[in-house]
């Protein structure tokens, strides 16, 4: 009877990728992998594997797997991982780089859904009587995943993420790994060194979940980011009431930005404009470089959106061109990637739709920014229709070395409260970018600061001294004050 040893066993065809990037010499190979590891006699799956070999072999100290994205993975680009690692930092030089397609994703064996179709238009501010329908197109999303995921979807989640991650680090024939993990990939290299202790040796998680939130409080945590990012945006704009006439203080540019949503919502077409005008609020404030130009388009768009002519839709509409947009699901019969779907099932949502509908009310009022509704209403978890063949793992250190946590304080999409919650539980260094709404910052966001410190501690073994330790992000924008 087939059993783990089968899979252990396995070794890896590595073949050049044939999209050499820069340097680094990009390797495939695929292995497989249990659908079930409880049943390692029942059906298998197929993992993509990506590698990077080190460039000094004279130096080389072991593998480092990454991942980011997600939840489950960055829309199955997890093979290209290791080319990126490789020209943007030195790590290539003294560890194989391994990056690998999450079970679901991309070149691994694929979870898909069906793209079901939405009742009603988004609205960043949803009225109260389309509640019931919103909530209706999430139960149909979820039937869709049911109809297209069948066996697969129960084990799509992030306890299997981390015995895949174990399976490979066999096949490689490696005692232990080490790990880079941005944003999803933070929960997954820490229930990796949960669930394998012994087998983790240095380990970085940048823009870090919340070890204790499940996965309807991480979503309702964004809103509260963007919130607060709009509020320090408003601040620094009250400041400077001469050059953006927007208010004097932090009350009077929201109240403007209020004024802006109102007037545009008005318009001809205006919904589908203050949806976008929201999301927009929501990504320019966490970027400090672009608070001098949101600042400026609120101040155009409440011009446009006052004007009394007929020109003010396509006026507001200009000035949003190039936005990104807030785009509906299409109609049902297509295919799509639905691992997002599947992951955050694997954690409890509440069955009591007054329960959503409850914070839809509050965040429409208070952070609608960045889509903030979006993170209040149902999801597929509400409807879930197949019960998680175990529960979610709770994350510990029951004794891996400490490594570190990179965070920006106003990381929009894994809220800062997360990071000392996650840097104090596994004993990691808190390397904290100040006044920054920057996310997944390591390697992928030109931040030279914490690359040093990145770097310095996967190449060397040598952490920051203090628990915490602050750098520098993009700086504002040059406006002076008043």
């Amino acid at each position: 009877m087939d059993d783990l040893r089968t899979f252990l066993s396995q070794q890896p065809r590595w073949a050049p990728a044939g999209d050499g990037h820069g340097p680094a010499a990009v390797e495939h190979a695929t292995i497989e992998a249990p659908l079930d590891y409880s049943r390692p006699g029942g059906p298998r799956i197929t993992l993509a594997l990506s590698r990077v070999r080190a460039a000094d072999p004279a130096r080389r100290r072991g593998v480092l797997l990454s991942l980011n994205g997600g939840p489950g993975g960055d829309g199955g680009l997890g093979r290209a991982l290791p080319a990126r690692l490789a020209d943007a930092t030195p790590l290539g030089d003294v560890y194989d780089l391994i990056g690998f397609d999450p079970r679901g994703t991309g070149d691994s064996t694929r979870l898909e859904g069906e793209d079901s179709p939405t009742s009603t238009p988004f609205d960043s501010r949803p009225p109260d009587e389309v509640f019931a329908a919103l909530a209706a197109d999430m139960r149909e999303r979820d039937q869709g995943c049911l109809r297209a995921g069948g066996e697969l979807r129960p084990y799509i989640n992030t306890r299997n993420n981390a015995r895949d991650m174990d399976l490979i680090r066999a096949v490689l024939g490696e005692e232990r790994i080490s790990f880079v993990g941005w944003a999803y990939g933070t929960l997954l290299g820490a229930v990796y060194g949960t669930m394998f202790p012994e087998r983790l040796e240095r380990s970085v998680l940048d823009s870090s979940v919340h070890p204790d939130w499940d996965w309807r409080e991480q979503f309702k945590s964004q809103a509260l980011a963007n919130r607060e990012n709009v509020d320090a945006w408003a601040l620094w704009t009250g400041e400077r009431p001469t050059r953006f006439g927007l208010g004097r203080d932090a009350g009077e540019v929201i109240a403007s930005v209020e004024r802006t949503a109102s007037r545009l919502a008005a318009l001809d077409g205006g919904i589908a404009l203050r949806t976008t005008f929201d999301l927009v609020m929501g990504t320019h404030a966490a970027d400090r470089g672009r608070w001098e130009s949101l600042a400026d388009l609120v101040a155009g768009l409440l011009e446009a959106a006052s004007a009394n002519d007929a020109d003010a839709p396509a006026k507001a509409g200009g000035l949003l061109a190039g936005q990104r947009e807030w785009r509906p699901g299409k109609p049902a019969g297509g295919r799509r990637d639905a691992v997002l779907e599947a992951v955050t099932c694997e954690t409890v949502w509440p069955d009591q739709l007054d329960v959503y509908h409850r914070d839809m009310r509050a965040f429409r009022a208070h952070s609608p920014y960045g889509l903030g509704v979006m993170r209040a209403q149902p999801w597929v978890g509400t409807f879930r229709s197949f019960t998680p063949p175990e529960p979610a793992t709770r994350v510990a250190n029951p004794g891996y070395p400490g490594g570190l946590v990179v965070q920006a304080d106003g990381d929009p999409f894994d809220h800062c409260p997360g990071a000392y919650a996650m840097a104090d539980r596994l004993g990691h260094r808190l390397v904290l970018v100040a006044d920054s709404g920057a996310h997944e910052i390591y390697a992928l966001g030109a931040n030279p600061a914490v690359d040093a410190h990145v770097n310095r501690y996967l190449l060397e073994g040598v952490r920051p001294a203090e628990p915490v330790t602050t750098v520098p992000g993009v700086p504002r924008p040059a406006v002076p004050v008043g």
